[in-house]
């Protein structure tokens, strides 16, 4: 199963990748985490993504890509993967396509977990205030104004998106708004709902009784045919005992006459 998962920041798409990663055994692929990854085992994309990222510029799209054409060589990825913060443009989307029509591959899914923003704020604003209760440490981008300027970033890149796998008919939309399982319940059942019947064809208990009157139906059309056949070769065999008697008739002399000339015969007999 290959899936990406679509949503604001603070959706909950980092929870929600590990859950179905561990339902169906498939691997989770975060951008960051393979770019990092990539940087610390030195290959000629990680490091071309390190000297990108040391310069302070965004690794383009044609690295990010080479990225992932790598990362699901790997083995964890053979019964498929999530995709979580990839793509975030259409341009990355048509790329991930290309990718993986070069390996006979495509997505089974593509997940938008959708959400309040306004909530969404309003929850981090609390979460903030329920760490620095207890004293924990809150990142500098961990605030409701750096969330606001990422919700304005993803509506401009990544909510188009949307409309692009919807055209494609492979977009499932997960209200986020639920408890944490909730939504992932909500996910599990449009991932495993019965695909629907193609056009013209039958629901799977009519082609069970169909596939039970075949052989019926061959064996009565059989038997017609043998009661056919039965029939013929026995009117070949009287016609056949016909001629037997005839022949063996006339070979003895005992052709009868016909019937008018007998009568003409009894007739003059009586007279004389």
């Amino acid at each position: 199963m290959r899936l990406v998962l679509l949503g604001p920041p603070g959706a909950g798409k980092g929870t929600q990748a590990e859950k179905l990663a561990a339902r169906y055994g498939i691997a989770r692929l975060s951008t960051g985490d393979m770019l990092r990854a990539a940087v610390a085992a030195g290959t000629p994309i990680g490091q071309k993504a390190k000297d990108i990222m040391a310069r302070g510029e965004l690794v383009p799209d044609p690295v990010v890509i080479a990225i992932i054409a790598d990362r699901i060589k790997e083995p964890d990825c053979a019964k498929g993967f999530i995709l979580d913060g990839f793509p975030r443009t259409v341009a990355q989307a048509e790329a991930l396509e290309r990718l993986l029509a070069q390996r006979g591959l495509k997505l089974d899914a593509v997940v938008e977990i959708r959400v309040d923003e306004s909530i969404l704020i309003r929850r981090i604003e609390t979460r903030i205030g329920q760490m620095q209760a207890r004293g924990e440490a809150v990142r500098a981008d961990d605030n409701p104004e750096s969330l606001k300027q990422r919700l304005v970033a993803y509506r401009a890149q990544t909510a188009p998106l949307i409309d692009y796998y919807g055209k494609k008919g492979s977009l499932q939309t997960i209200d986020g708004m639920p408890p944490i399982e909730e939504v992932t319940q909500a996910i599990f059942r449009v991932l495993e709902k019965p695909a629907p019947a193609k056009a013209g064809s039958r629901p799977v208990q009519a082609r069970k009784k169909a596939s039970l009157k075949m052989p019926r139906q061959r064996a009565r059309k059989a038997a017609r045919k043998a009661k056919k056949k039965t029939r013929a070769r026995r009117a070949v065999a009287k016609a056949r005992k016909r001629v037997s008697v005839r022949r063996r008739t006339a070979k003895r002399g005992k052709v009868k006459a016909p019937k008018s000339a007998r009568k003409a015969a009894r007739g003059r007999s009586r007279r004389g």
